[in-house]
């Protein structure tokens, strides 16, 4: 259906641009024509019969072309149309909308300098399409490459007006506040808290919470750390964290889905392990902030809390804004058994190294170990002898030759 529309749309454009070309074209083509039967005023708009003919001749032509070329077109437009799509899908929907803002933003500005300039003679009718291309690709490409610093701008100033309005608040003299009957607790609790308000946030910090993000929930591995009884304090699950999990449980994509629902799965686990570490749910949510990410730094900086994560970024941001970051990825390389130049030990392998020759094989800690001219041991179960090891940021890596 929309093809057809598409044909007809192209059909009337090219029949119209005809009758307009032949229509100019007239004046030419009668000056070759002397017969006084083609200068007959019709009485259509003023129109003589030759400029009739020469109007529906070209629409003629025109839409006979249109309706011959259509098809082409529309599959060319078609092609563009998912080329487009294949780029816009690769992009995340932040330079997406970045790049649509910078875009409006130039063509503003070079409308308005292109009146400026419009009365220029000769040229001053090509200049304002110069300035729209020109200023709208350095407005698309601008807001992309610094959106980053944008919104970390509007960030800094919404953060000063909030302190702001808690320093008015702080100020303002104590009204007595309505007392509320709380509930007498029940055997089993539910895990979900009143929602707290953000000013007086400052009274929990001897909770010593941890606040988990949600990369963390979905790996899973916090739920086997939480048994072993090394944690501490209150385990803080914040209420938008768990908006995320279900709107990712709820994602159309497989992949995601699967993630979203073992991330409440291992929620659920969490919850029910009978070990001393107190759980709670905050229905606490910070209005002026988009990103999860930086709501769960702007709690944690509230509470006085630990943020669990292995996020590399969110681990990064939440030391610079002067937040705790417990990685259990570093907890992970810390935990891993050390070994040390000449010691032997027996590992299959399994796969071709980087470099000729180069066998590769895992302990059971996932660590990986190459073995020096083990490519000829390939699907073997071989003695080695430890030559070095390289701690990297990915890991341990274990550099070792066959005995």
């Amino acid at each position: 259906m929309l093809d057809k529309a598409i044909k007809f749309f192209i059909t009337l454009t090219l029949a119209i641009i005809g009758g307009a070309a032949l229509f100019q074209a007239s004046p030419f083509l009668i000056s070759y024509i002397n017969l006084e039967f083609f200068q007959i005023d019709t009485g259509i708009f003023r129109l003589t019969l030759a400029s009739l003919v020469c109007i529906l001749a070209g629409a003629l032509i025109g839409g006979l072309t249109g309706f011959f070329i259509s098809p082409y077109l529309i599959g060319k437009l078609g092609n563009f149309t998912a080329f487009v799509e294949k780029q816009l899908s690769k992009m995340p929907i932040n330079d997406v909308i970045a790049g649509a803002i910078g875009l409006a933003i130039g063509l503003i500005l070079a409308n308005l300098l292109g009146n400026a300039f419009s009365r220029i003679p000769v040229v001053g009718n090509y200049i304002p399409i110069i300035f729209s291309l020109v200023l709208g690709y350095l407005g698309v490409r601008i807001t992309i490459k610094k959106r980053k610093e944008i919104a970390n701008s509007f960030d800094f100033i919404k953060e000063i007006l909030h302190n702001r309005e808690a320093a008015k608040v702080e100020k303002e003299p104590a009204v007595p506040e309505k007392i509320v009957e709380e509930p007498v607790p029940e055997e089993n609790p539910p895990i979900e808290r009143a929602k707290v308000n953000l000013v007086k946030l400052q009274e929990h910090k001897n909770k010593n919470y941890k606040l988990l993000d949600t990369n963390v929930i979905i790996d899973g591995r916090i739920a086997d750390i939480c048994k072993t009884g090394f944690l501490e304090g209150t385990l803080l699950i914040p209420v938008f964290v768990l908006e995320e999990l279900q709107y990712i449980a709820d994602s159309s994509d497989t992949l995601r889905r699967v993630r979203g629902r073992r991330g409440l799965d291992v929620l659920q686990k969490i919850r029910e392990d009978e070990s001393n570490l107190e759980v709670e749910v905050m229905n606490v949510d910070f209005d002026d902030i988009q990103g999860v990410d930086s709501k769960l730094v702007r709690l944690a900086q509230k509470l006085g809390g630990k943020i669990i994560t292995n996020d590399f970024n969110l681990n990064k941001v939440a030391q610079l804004r002067g937040v705790e970051v417990l990685n259990i990825n570093e907890l992970s390389n810390a935990v891993k058994p050390v070994v040390i130049p000449g010691e032997t030990m027996k590992v299959q392998v399994v796969k071709d190294g980087k470099e000729p020759g180069q066998g590769v094989a895992y302990l059971d800690d996932g660590t990986m170990i190459v073995i020096e001219n083990g490519h000829r041991y390939l699907s073997r179960t071989i003695s080695v002898e430890v030559t070095s090891a390289l701690q990297t940021s990915a890991g341990r890596m274990i550099f070792a030759k066959p005995r």
